[in-house]
């Protein structure tokens, strides 16, 4: 059978695309709503509008524009070309200084200021030559200027530039907004796929125990077990759901002033009571005695406890306990910005993993066996950056990763 591709057109103002369709299950050619918007949409004249209180440069542009098929709007002053532009909004605005009442840079200001109309390319026409005039003009918010005695077929290749330019910007605009659809749609297909995957594998764990409490209910040593196993099954499947509600919570974290030194020590000695290990950690700080921050002290215990955790992970099963060697650099960044802590987890492991590097911080992606694992990374970049802090995470030069993690002040 001959391989069938089916096409959908989409049409911008001068261009052209041409898009395969996927199959639905009858093998027809279908597309999305939103494609279908963009299939239907029509061509029109570009819209153009002159503000200028001269009628002879206002005639002479408009000739010339209309005659290249495009629609031309007519102002004598800013404030006619205000009230214009909130009935109908232009592509372009040739816009002159000079003028009585309310002048160029005033009206592009107000334009500016509105978010409805501040993306609007405008271009000054002006008498100044001066680079001081110019410049005045293009720090109120002009794209382009002409000088004063009009070249029409000057001004006609600024207007196009620019038109072309507009509508690269609204079709990234378009592409952006696609292509953020698409990543809501994996996500929440990753997230669901992740907890279905998850809790399955919990649930089974449990009819499993159940139906040996069943046959075996007779033998007090096995029910004793088979409930403890499914206590611990059950408390995994609680301790997903609570890291999904973390994750959806944007609710304001209670700050207070602690000890740098007390936090870390503290998220240090939490991690090995949870994980029942002895991690060793250098600790190489450059604060001064006494530093304090102002921080969540459960939020920053776990953070830290979950970078830690993961850089123990990295190293090989058959690796030793003494041999999981894990550093943390400690010190006070003023790199950019403000002043944050930044605390740096470095490890010797295996490293990143290819097929999970462009993904390590979504839901559910591990390369860890274990059941309910992969949330770690989601949550601690989710909650630090609730706190304007950050999580970014590189591979070393030689083997293992550096997590840095950030925290206001």
């Amino acid at each position: 059978m001959p391989l069938q591709i089916n096409f959908t057109v989409l049409t911008s103002k001068k261009s052209v695309y041409l898009y395969p369709l996927s199959p639905n299950k009858a093998g027809t050619s279908h597309h999305s709503p939103h494609q279908t918007s963009t299939i239907l949409s029509i061509h029109r004249k570009p819209k153009i509008l002159v503000v200028d209180d001269q009628p002879i440069n206002i005639k002479l542009l408009q000739r010339k524009l209309e005659r290249q098929d495009m629609d031309v709007l007519v102002a004598f002053n800013g404030r006619e070309c205000l009230n214009i532009v909130e009935k109908e909004l232009p592509d372009l605005i040739l816009l002159d200084i000079m003028m009585p009442e309310m002048d160029g840079i005033e009206t592009c200001q107000h334009l500016k200021a509105n978010p409805a109309t501040e993306t609007i390319p405008i271009i000054f026409i002006t008498a100044k030559a001066s680079k001081e005039g110019k410049l005045e003009g293009l720090d109120a918010g002009a794209v382009d200027y002409i000088t004063k005695p009009i070249d029409l077929d000057e001004t006609l290749a600024r207007v196009r530039t620019q038109l072309r330019l507009q509508e690269m910007f609204h079709e990234n605009l378009e592409l952006q907004k696609r292509l953020g659809d698409v990543r809501k749609a994996a996500a929440v297909g990753a997230i669901t796929q992740g907890i279905a995957h998850n809790l399955n594998n919990l649930l089974g764990v449990v009819v499993g125990y159940l139906d040996l409490i069943k046959n075996g209910y007779d033998s007090p040593d096995m029910v004793k077990r088979s409930v403890m196993l499914m206590d611990h099954a059950i408390n995994r499947m609680v301790g997903i759901i609570r890291q999904l509600g973390t994750i959806a919570n944007n609710e304001r974290i209670e700050l207070s002033c602690h000890s740098i030194d007390r936090l870390i020590s503290n998220s240090i000695e939490r991690l090995k009571k949870e994980h029942e290990i002895d991690p060793q950690i250098e600790i190489d700080s450059q604060l001064e005695d006494g530093a304090t921050i102002s921080a969540n002290a459960e939020t920053f215990e776990i953070i830290l406890g979950k970078l830690i955790i993961n850089a123990w992970e990295s190293y090989p099963n058959n690796t030793a306990d003494a041999d999981k060697k894990v550093k943390l650099t400690v010190r006070i960044s003023r790199d950019t910005g403000p002043a944050m802590l930044e605390l740096k987890v470095i490890d010797q492991g295996a490293g990143i993993a290819p097929e999970v590097s462009d993904t390590l911080f979504e839901p559910f992606i591990t390369t860890k066996t274990a059941v309910g694992r992969g949330m770690g990374l989601t949550i601690s970049r989710h909650t630090i950056r609730n706190l304007e802090g950050e999580i970014i995470l590189k591979p070393n030069t030689d083997s293992g990763v550096t997590a840095t993690m950030t925290h206001p002040l």
